[in-house]
């Protein structure tokens, strides 16, 4: 077998490997066999982490169009598309997305897209479908499903295993059960179930080490810190609106400003009066940067029209005087985010 590089040990010649960016990978896997193999393998991933040079990626999926998924590289302002995802679920929506053990993990969801012709539902409510997407093999995988099929639901990692709990089931009736999926075992076990539920959306969120279930329309946050203690309700008080968390800090954007969460009270960071006639935006965090990502901007008096968006914005928090700016709009995707999160590869 020949050397990876010629003239150094396949020892070193990985570790070289391991500083290419991600974007340029699938460009020098044509180099030769031996580079496709480094390239495919989870090993050069363990040894980039181990050189520090480990990438942190948006990775987004909007409305239109249905069922594709792309990565944002923020270092060097580029957009890469992901294989389409081979769901059989025609416009999948209202799902949950995260990343964890490596490996991107799309949850249930559902399609309430109507036939214009016939004006029946083509898709299902709820499914309990998980499937994986792996950047090594750039491959998507079904996995276990989930015991509950379950839409609009809450979806956070927590020690590194994924617990999903309320939403909707096919019959459109919420729901209290909860669940965590194992990703080394690929098994799905029942956990205690939510004290309360409402016949409204769910999102999930972890701040300090506890998984937060938060309901529209409802000050009330049930809280997860453990599967043998189950949840505790508070009254927190958290503003209904997008929100990210950046080193373990909680910031909400609600009523044209950014927050930031402290204990029982908020602190204004900024100003986001611009997004304010844009629904259906997402937003997230990489580092100290707030990203606000896509969405749809509504009409007004002069033009009825209403604008899918793909805009990335960034806030830098911290900084004595933090503005907003403009990245590389989304390539591909565009309108009301389905889904987003990060990766580190």
């Amino acid at each position: 077998m020949s050397a990876i590089i010629e003239g150094l040990p396949d020892a070193v010649s990985i570790r070289c490997l391991a500083r290419v960016p991600f974007y340029l990978h699938p460009k020098l896997e044509i180099v030769s066999c031996s580079w496709r193999d480094v390239f495919r393998s989870s090993e050069l991933y363990k040894v980039r982490e181990e050189v520090n040079a480990s990438e942190e990626l948006l990775c987004v999926c909007a409305r239109d169009p249905d069922n594709l998924w792309q990565l944002y590289d923020p270092l060097h302002d580029i957009w890469i598309t992901l294989p389409i995802f081979p769901s059989t679920i025609k416009h999948l929506a209202h799902f949950g997305v995260v990343y964890v053990a490596g490996k991107l993990f799309v949850l249930g969801g559902g399609s309430d897209a109507v036939d214009p012709l016939t004006g029946d539902q083509d898709g299902c409510f709820a499914t309990d479908e998980v499937w994986s997407y792996e950047p090594v093999t750039r491959k998507w995988s079904l996995r276990a499903s989930m015991i509950v099929p379950r839409a609009m639901f809450a979806c956070c990692v927590l020690d590194g295993k994924i617990i999903v709990a309320g939403g909707f089931t096919n019959c459109r009736k919420s729901i209290s059960k909860a669940e965590i999926y194992d990703p080394a075992k690929d098994v799905w076990d029942p956990i205690p179930d939510l004290p309360h539920t409402h016949n409204s959306a769910c999102s999930g969120v972890v701040v300090g080490g506890k998984v937060h279930v938060l309901q529209k329309g409802f000050s009330n946050v049930q809280v997860l810190e453990n599967i043998k203690q189950g949840w505790s309700v508070h009254d927190y008080n958290w503003p209904q609106g997008p929100m990210a968390v950046l080193r373990g800090e909680l910031y909400a954007m609600c009523h044209d400003f950014i927050y930031k969460m402290e204990s029982n009270s908020r602190r204004v960071i900024v100003s986001s009066h611009e997004f304010r006639k844009i629904i259906g935006c997402a937003m997230t965090g990489i580092g100290d940067d707030i990203y606000v990502i896509g969405g749809v901007l509504g009409p007004n008096r002069l033009n009825w029209d209403i604008k899918l968006l793909s805009d990335i914005d960034v806030l830098t928090v911290g900084l004595e005087n933090p503005a907003w700016r403009k990245l590389s709009p989304m390539t591909k995707c565009r309108g009301t985010v389905l889904g987003c999160t990060t990766l580190k590869i």
